[in-house]
């Protein structure tokens, strides 16, 4: 006979601000056991009826669905809601990893052991004495309270290795000092963003709820679309990614950014998700062969309005992916055809030295190609700028583009300028500004010294 089930409910669901890690709700009248299944498991609880799972290897939906099978075979009730499930279903690959001979397998375990010694030193398991700088790497060297056993440390955040071991915490010092007297710091090394990221996701569960005012009713208006609110970048991407399946989601060392690359290897995207408004979120880049240096590149500020980053990425997924990564240098015809419908609709066309404006009558809007930028291909000027705002040097969104960015791409993109509606919402009352938790993206972590794993598949 088998047991009967544990009257415990337990609801997995994603982070409500953290991108990857997970949240656990526990209810019935025997939910302490699956609280100590859970924290046994990496959850860090928060209350009676509420963990949270954060690692500094964003793998939590792995380590989720996990748990979940652990808990159903204690006959714990388990929920897993459909947006922690796409993410246990999203299959991503670490862009760059330092250790290419590992399977993603293998890649777990090495994450899991760096996770294991993270958590020893944040809850004081693990004491360390001192570390400094190797080459760029990161090396500590400390002692575990329980085992007196001393450990020289590797790497940082999920690269962290043990590369030795010691008998006592002197000899551990000593030649610790030895290898790294110049560099040697006391103490444990300052915390890395992913560390920062991981605590902040935490303490965004344990702070106390605020009375939030009710927002003000917002009334939808239709401008054209270089007016248009920004919407939501992330999830743009997000349905790009899922409506062609030709462009490949690479995960990097930090949830600060997204990358993407066609199947052709000739365009990639890369997406920073909490730049500000008027510094650069996106940034799109050609190559003419997979190999080949850049041929032309497109980057965009993080308020860009979303009918204008629809058209962008509707242009990158219709067109040939090998056509448009090629582009050609500028002509007179090109400019010609990459602005024609700036001129169809009235814009106003000026020409001041070096630079071609076209501005809408309003002066609120406009394109400006430089003839100067647009000779010196590997010039770092910016051949083509659409904007938005009170004024070009002062933007609410710009737009830059290098010389050989395909006339017919600026063409879809000035079209949907001068004749494209999108959607601003007004408030009748100014909203309230709330601040939120940003920070810098990560440094890539170096190889650590470790001992190499042998390929399995």
């Amino acid at each position: 006979m088998t047991d009967p089930a544990i009257d415990a409910h337990v609801r997995l669901d994603t982070h409500p601000s953290h991108s990857s890690a997970v949240t656990a709700v526990l209810t019935g009248t025997r939910h302490r056991t699956a609280h100590a299944l859970l924290a046994a498991r990496g959850f860090e609880p928060v209350d009676e009826s509420t963990l949270i799972l954060a690692r500094i290897d964003h793998e939590e939906p792995y380590w989720a669905e996990r748990a979940a099978q652990a808990l159903a075979a204690e006959g714990i009730t388990t929920e897993i809601t459909p947006q922690l499930r796409e993410a246990i279903a999203e299959e991503w690959t670490w862009a760059n990893y330092p250790l290419p001979w590992l399977t993603r397998e293998e890649i777990r375990e090495v994450s899991d052991e760096a996770q294991k010694i993270y958590d020893d030193i944040r809850h004081g398991r693990l004491v360390i004495h001192a570390h400094a700088d190797d080459s760029g790497t990161t090396v500590a060297v400390g002692t575990y309270r329980d085992s007196s056993k001393s450990v020289y440390l590797h790497g940082e955040n999920h690269l962290r290795q043990v590369a030795d071991v010691y008998g006592s915490p002197g000899q551990a010092i000593a030649a610790f000092e030895r290898l790294h007297g110049d560099s040697l710091r006391p103490g444990p090394a300052p915390t890395t963003n992913t560390e920062r990221q991981t605590a902040e996701a935490v303490a965004a569960l344990h702070a106390p709820a605020s009375a939030e005012p009710e927002p003000p009713v917002q009334r939808p208006e239709t401008v054209p679309s270089y007016a248009a609110d920004p919407g939501d970048h992330d999830t743009i991407l997000h349905q790009f990614l899922a409506e062609h399946d030709d462009w490949e989601k690479w995960r990097t060392f930090s949830d600060d950014t997204t990358h993407a690359i066609h199947e052709s290897q000739t365009l990639r995207l890369e997406r920073v998700h909490e730049a500000h408004p008027r510094e650069t979120a996106w940034t799109i880049a050609a190559y003419e062969t997979p190999v080949s240096d850049r041929m032309w590149h497109l980057t965009a500020t993080g308020a860009t309005p979303a009918p204008v980053l629809d058209t962008l990425l509707t242009c990158l997924a219709e067109g040939d992916a090998w056509e448009t990564a090629i582009g050609s240098p500028v002509t007179e015809t090109t400019v010609t055809a990459a602005t024609r419908a700036l001129t169809d609709a009235g814009w106003k066309h000026t020409v001041n030295g070096r630079w071609i404006r076209w501005e809408t009558p309003q002066s609120d809007a406009g394109i400006q190609f430089d003839a100067f930028a647009a000779q010196h291909p590997h010039s770092t000027l910016a051949t083509w700028t659409l904007w938005a705002g009170p004024t070009i040097d002062h933007p609410t969104w710009e737009i830059h583009a290098s010389p050989y960015t395909p006339a017919p791409l600026l063409a879809h993109l000035t079209e949907n300028l001068a004749h494209g509606t999108g959607t601003r919402h007004h408030s009748p009352t100014k909203p309230k500004h709330t601040a939120q938790l940003t920070t810098a993206p990560a440094a890539l972590p170096p190889t650590p010294a470790s001992r190499q794993t042998s390929r399995t598949r």
